[in-house]
């Protein structure tokens, strides 16, 4: 993805690849959050949709297992593309070559060295040992990341004691319900699809294909098992006989795996000319988010670093840091809050029903909808940031409430004659001053960087949400004038932020 992001904005890029081979494991099941909205005003979720189970604003989630009724609103805040990882990872290796990435497989990083101009990568390759150039290198290589280490990166948390076996799984039609929805044992019952406490651990029983089911099992008190040694089905089947009391029969394995829930985070995401994203800088213990903040990660970080490549202004590279260590921080919370309300506790069942109770209520549904798909924080118009409700520092206060946020999916009148709405100005990565009202002051502050920015004048197909709003190329609003605000102070401060987002006008 950030390779892909680079390109667009014209930056050459090469991905180095440890495995020989594209990777099968099905780790993950989707995207859910932001950036499923990023994929479409890149102009890749129409061509990722054919293939998704699911594509859009989901009715129904879970939060620490406890079910979100998401349809009550109307309008869900969360969006969700349910697209299994190799796939997913097929479809953006398409979309990175398309732009001219190079994708060099069965290449592992073993030495990095910087100094003032670059950073040469040691790597060993299918030739050998090779030495190879660059002006910046990113570690998108996970949760033992090797360039964490050597760039010398402290990656502080804990691991969690507890081991979850998860199977993606065949199970004979005799327990799977006719509905598809669960199953239906002979002494527990219905088993409807999602998490099931018992006081001997949890077990999450999910589907995304037919014919196979994602069964997870965690136990309070496991059977002892060889922690290194692969997963077997019957080790995967005697847990969850163990933990529900009942055998659920599995007649086939199509991928098993043990995961250790980590809660880490990267103190800095820069050191020098190495940076990080993905999993190599976070790690959350709880399932839904990570593809979302690391993705986004990548978006946030394409432009900046092609920009500043450019000659761009080099604070740039700071907000990248600025930005997205603290939606990562926004997200730990969350994500710790979630595994202390999945333990299988009296504590933990009494938290589940407090919560339940809470977002029974709308305000909180959506609240907490907004929290997993990430929107509920706010970046401030030059690199800090708030989450909403909390005090410190942040977004300016009197900025338009915009201005930090992913800018809203808005169509234009179709008699302009002009772009259909935002997606269609984003598919390039390219920053955009949007005029919604036709205002001297807009385009006289935007003519002196209009090589550098796209003037675009349109109209809304219905209300605007501001006079006009300068768009970075990853999507986020960096201005927007206030209502009643007088054009000396809209030139003033649309010129305060062009110039920090995309340097001098020269």
């Amino acid at each position: 993805m950030l390779a892909r992001e680079l390109a667009l904005q014209g930056a050459s890029a090469v991905v180095l690849e440890k495995a020989p081979e594209p990777r099968t494991e099905p780790k993950a099941n989707g995207l859910v959050g932001q950036i499923v909205e990023l994929l479409h005003y890149r102009g890749l979720l129409d061509r990722f949709r054919p293939e998704a189970q699911f594509a859009g604003r989901v009715p129904a989630f879970t939060f620490g297992s406890v079910p979100l009724p998401l349809a009550r609103l109307g309008d869900s805040p969360l969006q969700l593309l349910a697209l299994p990882q190799p796939r997913l990872e097929a479809l953006l290796t398409e979309c990175a070559m398309e732009r001219g990435v190079p994708i060099r497989r069965g290449c592992a990083v073993q030495g990095l060295a910087q100094d003032r101009d670059g950073v040469t990568v040691r790597l060993r390759g299918p030739v050998g040992e090779e030495h190879v150039r660059a002006s910046y290198v990113v570690g998108c290589d996970g949760a033992h990341s090797t360039v964490r280490g050597l760039a010398g990166i402290e990656f502080p948390g804990t691991t969690k004691p507890d081991v979850t076996k998860i199977g993606h799984v065949t199970l004979p039609p005799e327990v799977v319900a006719t509905d598809g929805n669960g199953l239906e044992l002979p002494a527990t019952g219905p088993l409807p699809l999602g998490w099931h406490h018992t006081d001997r651990g949890r077990i999450g029983v999910m589907s995304t294909r037919p014919g196979v089911h994602i069964v997870t099992v965690t136990e309070n008190d496991p059977a002892g098992a060889d922690p290194a040694a692969p997963l077997t089905l019957e080790e995967l089947r005697s847990g969850v006989a163990r933990v529900l009391g009942e055998d659920v029969p599995m007649t086939e394995a199509h991928w098993l795996s043990r995961v250790v829930n980590q809660s880490r985070l990267a103190a800095r995401y820069r050191a020098g000319r190495v940076l990080l994203a993905g999993d190599a800088a976070h790690l959350f213990p709880a399932g839904g988010s990570s593809l979302n903040v690391g993705m986004t990660d990548a978006v946030n970080l394409g432009w900046k670093l092609a920009a500043v490549l450019r000659d761009g202004p080099g604070a740039l590279l700071d907000t990248y840091h600025d930005e997205r260590y603290p939606a990562a921080e926004r997200t730990l919370a969350q994500t710790e809050g979630q595994a202390v309300m999945m333990a299988s506790s009296e504590e933990a069942a009494a938290l589940r029903e407090l919560f339940a109770e809470l977002v029974s209520h709308d305000a909180a549904l959506r609240h907490i909808a907004e929290l997993i798909h990430g929107s509920d924080i706010r970046h401030g118009q030059y690199g800090e940031h708030r989450a909403d409700g909390q005090h410190g520092e942040g977004a300016d206060a009197d900025a338009h409430p915009l201005v930090g946020r992913l800018v809203p999916d808005l169509s234009f009148d179709a008699e302009s004659g002009g772009p259909s709405g935002v997606a269609e100005l984003l598919a390039e990565g390219r920053p955009v001053l949007l005029d919604l009202a036709g205002r001297t002051a807009v385009a006289e502050a935007g003519s002196r960087w209009a090589k550098r920015v796209e003037p675009v004048a349109a109209r809304c197909a219905g209300a605007a949400p501001a006079d006009a709003l300068l768009i970075r190329p990853d999507g986020w609003v960096a201005w927007a004038p206030v209502p009643g605000e007088t054009d000396a102070a809209v030139r003033a401060g649309l010129t305060r932020a062009l110039r920090f987002w995309f340097g001098s006008p020269d």
